[in-house]
């Protein structure tokens, strides 16, 4: 195991605060290096130094447990990629059931095979999330997205998954209170309500998550398909 990746792994944990049980933080090591092994052969990541995989993978993807609730519950990671963050939160809380989606079939691929050895425990999907949802309306307590779209055209994508009384936890960088702004109409067409925006100090880089409360349920006709959200965000 890369000592470098570990001791930046454990830094960050204590900065923000974060406990991890046991052996997790090296299970999350040794997840983060099996990406790094792939990554040569299939394109995951642009961050490949070991401290910064730790704190830029890792730390931030875990940062989302700060908006977690106690007790047994479910997440959907929409646009999983490699794995971010909903990896990291499946081996973090034991408790939280986690399913990864994503419509690139070669890295839900990776991941059905890599994480069993690992004993981190997800439901692997390889679907677009706007053919997923129609099955698993509101089915999640939390839907989470890291770097797929702007806020506006993310919700669409992400709150048909959530349960009322649930949330939305979109990761964000410096412009997450413009984007809210933004989203303004979408927030209110799609059942949600704004509950708080937590920041937290990683790297140079201004991290944040947006927390969105479901207060009503989502009408039926969202989402769209991709293409029109894109072209007409509400």
């Amino acid at each position: 195991m890369d000592n470098r990746m570990k001791q930046a792994l454990l830094e960050g944990l204590s900065e923000l605060d974060i406990s991890l049980e046991g052996s997790r933080a090296e299970t999350l090591c040794a997840f983060a290096e099996a990406m790094l092994r792939q990554n040569e052969v299939m394109n995951l990541t642009a961050i490949t130094e070991p401290e910064k995989v730790a704190r830029l993978h890792l730390l931030d993807s875990l940062t989302v447990t700060k908006a977690l609730e106690p007790g047994k519950k479910t997440l959907i990671d929409v646009g999983c990629g490699a794995g971010f963050p909903g990896v990291p939160l499946a081996c973090a809380r034991e408790d939280l059931q986690v399913t990864l989606l994503d419509s690139l079939g070669k890295r839900v691929s990776w991941l059905e095979a890599t994480l069993p050895g690992l004993g981190i425990e997800a439901v692997c999907v390889n679907a677009r999330a706007e053919d997923y949802a129609a099955q698993h309306r509101e089915c999640f307590d939390y839907a989470t997205s890291r770097a797929v779209a702007r806020l506006n055209i993310l919700l669409e994508l992400t709150a048909p998954f959530v349960k009322v009384g649930g949330a939305v936890l979109a990761m964000k960088g410096a412009a997450a209170e413009e984007e809210l702004k933004e989203a303004a109409s979408a927030i209110k067409k799609l059942g949600l309500k704004p509950e708080t925006v937590l920041e937290f100090p990683i790297e140079d880089t201004h991290h944040c998550l947006v927390v969105l409360r479901k207060v009503s349920p989502t009408p039926k006709q969202y989402p769209r398909r991709y293409a029109k959200i894109k072209q007409s965000p509400l």
